[in-house]
């Protein structure tokens, strides 16, 4: 097991190997990619696509000193193993272990932190033209995380110009291309003329099916019956060339004029300033390293079209590839897979019920998503309504602003994205609907802590950047009973309004249900010793810190806040007014979130704020683990808001004695 891997320390490692040892290489990864995915739950059917590409990029180009930018991050799990990383590979995703994305705190071939998808061709620009202005002008380099080393020598064996030695490489997947940074920025490096390497891994996927009319080009491009016949007479040639340089590119500027003429997608490449070279195989390393060496010198932005299959090499993830994207710890019995764990009711799964049942009901209600289709569940929505429902790819500012002209034309359109990449529709949350004050919903999915994804998807950050727009609504719910009821009253609204929900099983605390008014809170228990304000699905853990704090006689209440705005001061200022001590908790940043709107509520009517306390998420990002360690690290679970209350409950009883001792001390 692993007899070639285990070698693998550094990416100058495999050029010690011949092609046979690196296809053999290529199968040792997928079998350590696939004991991964039997232990947690990791992006699986992605990275077994890329593992043939990830070799010949590595044995083509030297990426200690040469720059490489991984889109969409989560298929970085083969270049981790190249890249020194594999005694500490059975980590990835854990606590304390490797990030399932790059990190450039783990390795200097992780230039960039790359959770969300897009954003390669800009960063990779910005390395090839700062590179060259810091080399023209003398200046001195950055260093942190990447190499010194002098690499003008490091690549002249190489054929490198020598007045230009680093190579920039962006690995960009087709379900990414659609998203509009890809479009700005290789508008831009078209327009510079800059040397810049672009390699399009096309699977068909984002997650799900990609859509919309540039997959369709795509689709074309890679059928087209003019490109088949003269891909076989280029793999002829090449098959015949031992060394890559000006005789490939003479031929190719020969026939560029054919495979313009001939292929409609490689022409819309072409026009943006790009050589298009491709459709290359993704899985034939022979071919991918050659085609690799060919573009690698030409001196202008090149994009390389790279063909894969999501799941190659393991069979059930080819076959279905949208259900291997993050499967939950699996196992093999009998050529079948048996999940580790079986799913509880989550509620992402709720609120994709709670759709379903509004659309039923009001024939103006429409869905609408951008590229998570399966993550939010909704394709049983897809299926009973096409016609209602949209998949816009990955261009979330897209889908917000397309849900605005929706609403402006009287529909009820909701758009459910997860909360990371929600923030990449800010702007359309403000000009095209808060501003206009139009009834769109936004349903945040992945709201809070989600666990081993990381700090580039934790959702801690909705809360901040909602509640500061005018006419939007802001409502989280406590447990399952308020999913249902704040879909309805969201729909029901003449104004937009945002529900965020965490990445959990859906739990329900049983009590009497409290009808769901606008703007209003639930009291759940008035105590006699302190109050617990909790938003959104916390609710649970602080009714749990009320029981283990009743055990010990304090009597804590609980008020489930509901609505982030507009907030329910009647409910919420006389519980601080009254109350020994009063705690705050939220899975959001402390910083502008539920405590903060709290603690501005409170000055503004002149209520004394002294004995509040916030829990929520500290200013700093936070790292990967599972999401019920994390909530017990930064004291959201259960036992740390008792702790919480037993700390304020101590401070309560230590002014008391003071005052016991001294009764003028208060008015010191």
């Amino acid at each position: 097991m692993d007899t070639l891997l285990s070698t693998i320390r550094c990416p100058e490692d495999l050029k010690k190997l011949s092609l046979h040892q690196l296809e053999q290489l290529a199968v040792e990864i997928r079998e350590a990619i696939c004991r991964l995915a039997c232990t947690r739950t990791a992006h699986f059917a992605s990275n077994l696509g890329v593992v043939e590409l990830s070799i010949a990029l590595h044995t083509v180009f030297d990426f200690h000193c040469d720059r490489l930018v991984w889109d969409t991050g989560h298929q970085i799990y083969a270049h981790k193993l190249l890249t020194g990383r594999y005694d500490e590979f059975p980590t990835l995703r854990a606590k304390g272990g490797l990030m399932g994305y790059p990190n450039p705190v783990e390795s200097e071939y992780d230039l960039f932190m790359t959770g969300h998808a897009g954003c390669s061709v800009a960063t990779a620009l910005g390395l090839r033209v700062g590179d060259d202005l810091i080399q023209d002008n003398g200046l001195q380099g950055a260093t942190g995380g990447l190499s010194t080393r002098d690499c003008t020598a490091g690549q002249a064996s190489s054929g490198t110009r020598d007045d230009d030695p680093r190579h920039v490489v962006a690995v960009l997947g087709d379900g990414a291309l659609q998203s509009g940074i890809v479009f700005e920025a290789m508008n831009h490096a078209g327009g510079l003329k800059k040397r810049l390497l672009v390699v399009l891994n096309d699977n068909k996927m984002s997650i799900c099916p990609r859509v919309g009319g540039l997959a369709e080009s795509l689709d074309r491009l890679r059928l087209n019956p003019y490109y088949t016949g003269l891909k076989s007479e280029v793999q002829r040639f090449l098959t015949k060339m031992p060394l890559i340089g000006d005789p490939v590119e003479r031929f190719l500027t020969q026939v560029k004029d054919a495979v313009k003429a001939g292929l409609v997608g490689g022409m819309f490449f072409e026009d943006l300033g790009f050589r298009y070279i491709g459709p290359v195989d993704g899985h034939n390393l022979r071919q991918l390293q050659k085609y690799l060496q060919m573009v690698r010198d030409f001196k202008e932005p090149v994009l390389l079209h790279v063909v894969t299959e999501k799941g190659h090499g393991f069979q059930p993830a080819a076959e279905d590839p949208t259900a291997f994207h993050a499967p939950a710890p699996f196992k093999q019995e009998n050529g079948a897979i048996v999940p580790l764990k079986i799913p509880r009711p989550s509620y992402t799964q709720l609120v994709r019920d709670a759709i379903h049942a509004r659309m039923k009901a009001d024939p103006r209600v429409v869905a609408v998503t951008a590229a998570m289709c399966q993550g939010t569940m909704l394709e049983p929505i897809r299926d009973e309504f096409p016609d209602r429902f949209f998949d816009v790819g990955i261009c979330e500012s897209h889908a917000v602003a397309f849900a605005a002209g929706l609403a402006r034309s009287g529909l009820r359109p909701v758009v459910a994205i997860y909360s990371t990449f929600m923030q990449r529709s800010y702007d359309q949350i403000f000009q095209e609907v808060s501003l206009q004050n139009l009834p769109v919903t936004l349903l945040l999915d992945r709201a809070g802590l989600v666990g081993p994804d990381g700090p580039t998807h934790h959702g801690v950050f909705d809360l901040a950047y909602l509640r500061s727009l005018p006419n939007l609504v802001v409502m989280a719910p406590g447990d399952t009973d308020s999913i249902a009821p704040m879909l309805q009253l969201a729909l029901s609204l003449d104004r937009p309004a945002a529900i965020r929900y965490p990445k959990a099983d859906a739990q329900r605390i049983v009590r009497p249900i409290q009808p769901l008014e606008l703007g209003k809170a639930e009291v759940l228990h008035r105590g006699r010793d302190g109050v617990i304000l909790a938003c959104g699905t916390q609710l649970v853990a602080a009714v749990e810190a009320a029981k283990l704090l009743a055990e010990e006689d304090l009597d804590v209440g609980v008020i489930n806040a509901r609505f982030v705005k507009p907030l329910d001061t009647a409910a919420l200022l006389p519980a601080i007014q009254e109350s020994p001590f009063t705690v705050t908790v939220e899975e959001g940043v402390l910083m502008g979130g539920f405590g903060s709107a709290v603690l501005e509520a409170a000055n503004e009517a002149g209520v004394n704020t002294a004995r509040v306390r916030r829990l929520g998420v500290p200013d700093q990002f936070i790292e990967h683990a599972a999401r019920a360690e994390l909530l017990a690290d930064l004291g959201l679970d259960a036992p740390g808001i008792a702790q919480a209350c037993r700390e304020m409950a101590e401070v309560k009883k230590g002014a008391e004695l003071l005052m016991a001792v001294n009764p003028d001390c208060e008015s010191r």
